[in-house]
């Protein structure tokens, strides 16, 4: 500006000047000579062209809060300053619905037109304030920005996270929501290990990936070893405390993120999204897919069936090892997870498969003596082969969660004896007779459920006009009395005689009050 100033001084100011200034600014060349035409009253505001002018409306900490308790409705804030500058003027008032106490609302004189302030809240407020106030936190952290973690080293921190596949698998003639468990190395992005579910995961989802990312032989491998610590969210699974005491016998350091911060372990989320878009979105049984409308055409016979779990776990077993071997993920450079992990010269710590057997059961501490009927477990007798001769021996029990069908043997020092079943385990029969009438049950229980509640819903009549709630639904008094007679039979508290049989005289050590004693006394004696 300083120079288009001197220029006009000068006489030698032309449309070309403005123009090629306007370009190089971003402005139109109207803006341009309004910036001078400024300048010329104010020298000052020549040295910083489009300076935020003296009387231009600003979002007052007022109007934020009128923000806030309209939920970012920056009409309904406008209409609410409209309505409190024209109560103040002594001119008619209008009822605003909803409105906000009137000590809540600045005056403003004058109260700028609603194009005004729409261009103000827009400009003073940020997009993530915005979304914020309209809503809540979650909407408003979509428009932060998040720093990188220093990449690192191999096994210096592991992610783990449940994500549950939007697809229908069959398990066991059941169609379920499969789940997949998995830890994923943060400086190679090499997944290390994997657990899938057939339906909700549990701590024995996380001891199986953590036991398979430990691994590094057999079907394992070659990456894993023991991480120096691994980032979760706060699940109950992840801070069950089998889990927590598997992380500690590994020396490992557990790291609980706070609830709903998904950035804090961005590595896995992108694992979790890059499984979805990836592997989840091309097989059968996705459930996310837009379905077209119903039409009276019968489903194709053809069509593509539900995956069985063991082809499922296939597919995602086969996945892991195309995203470790040939998939080439950003900031690698162009490595893939399994060569970044191959060319980090960091030294591993493993640990035998003998040692960690022990380290992902459980062990509830109590000692236990084999009888002529095995082992005593929570109300069950189970028997193994290796138990014959040695009746009476001091053992203890450990387990894998939700395994009570087998169970292993321990002596006092933590050395393995041997495996023990369930003894008259129910055969396969009995087990499918058991589910049938568990899924009838649970139907009947449902159909109750929903009778139950139609009875106490209340419908009331609309109303037109400002009225009393009116209840609908006639009901006789024959009818009523009935009702009222069946659930009164149903009362067991209100069937008791209570003086059928007259309570004893409480013991002498009770501390009763003194009024009541001399009475306790004479009924005694």
């Amino acid at each position: 500006m300083q120079r288009l100033l001197r220029l006009r001084a000068q006489g030698r100011l032309s449309r070309g000047h403005v123009r090629l200034a306007g370009e190089c600014l971003g402005v139109s060349e109207r803006t341009v000579w309004r910036w001078l035409a400024q300048a010329e009253v104010d020298p000052d505001a020549g040295a910083r062209p489009g300076a935020r002018s003296v009387d231009r409306f600003e979002v007052t900490p007022e109007v934020r809060v009128l923000l806030a308790y309209w939920r970012g409705n920056a009409s309904a804030v406008h209409r609410q300053l409209v309505a409190r500058a024209r109560a103040a003027a002594g001119g008619p008032v209008t009822a605003v619905p909803g409105g906000a106490p009137p000590e809540a609302v600045p005056l403003l004189d004058p109260v700028p037109s609603l194009s005004t302030f729409l261009r103000a809240v827009s400009r003073d407020l940020t997009a993530g304030e915005r979304a914020g106030l309209a809503r809540g936190p979650e909407a408003a952290r979509a428009h932060d920005v998040f720093g990188r973690r220093p990449r690192g080293w191999r096994n210096q921190t592991w992610e783990a996270d449940h994500v549950q596949a939007p697809l229908v698998v069959d398990a066991d003639g059941e169609l379920v929501r499969p789940w997949v468990t998995w830890f994923i190395d943060v400086a190679t992005k090499a997944i290390t290990g994997t657990a899938v579910t057939p339906g909700h995961p549990s701590r024995a989802s996380i001891l199986a990936a953590l036991r398979a990312a430990v691994l590094r032989t057999g079907p394992y491998g070659p990456a894993g070893g023991i991480p120096e610590h691994v980032r979760v969210d706060r699940g109950r699974d992840f801070l069950s405390k089998t889990v927590l005491t598997a992380f500690t016998d590994l020396k490992t350091k557990c790291e609980d993120l706070p609830a709903y911060s998904p950035h804090l372990k961005g590595t896995v989320e992108n694992l979790n999204r890059c499984a979805d878009r990836m592997l989840f979105a091309v097989l059968p049984g996705y459930t996310t897919t837009p379905k077209p409308r119903r039409s009276k055409k019968k489903r194709d016979p053809d069509g593509p069936l539900a995956l069985t779990f063991a082809e499922f776990t296939a597919e995602v077993l086969d996945w892991t090892r195309w995203w470790n071997t040939e998939h080439h993920p950003a900031g690698l450079a162009g490595q893939t997870p399994l060569e970044a992990w191959q060319a980090d010269p960091t030294p591993l710590s493993d640990i035998p498969e003998t040692a960690l057997w022990g380290l992902m059961l459980e062990d509830d501490g109590r000692v236990r003596k084999l009888s002529s009927h095995g082992v005593r477990w929570r109300s069950r007798d189970y028997l193994g082969a290796w138990m014959a001769g040695q009746a009476g021996r001091s053992v203890r029990i450990r387990h894998m969660p939700h395994h009570d069908h087998e169970i292993e043997v321990c002596d006092l020092a933590g050395r393995h004896l041997g495996p023990a079943h369930l003894a008259d385990a129910a055969t396969p029969e009995q087990l499918d007779e058991l589910r049938r009438t568990r899924i009838v049950r649970a139907r009947r229980l449902r159909e109750e459920t929903k009778k139950a509640e139609t009875l106490r819903r209340q419908r009331f009549a609309p109303a037109t006009t400002p009225m009393p709630a009116q209840r609908l639904g006639a009901v006789t008094a024959a009818e009523a009395d009935q009702e009222l007679d069946a659930a009164s039979d149903g009362d067991m508290a209100a069937l008791a005689l209570a003086d059928l049989i007259p309570h004893a005289p409480p013991p002498d050590d009770w501390n009763t009050p003194a009024s009541l004693r001399p009475a306790i006394r004479e009924e005694k004696r």
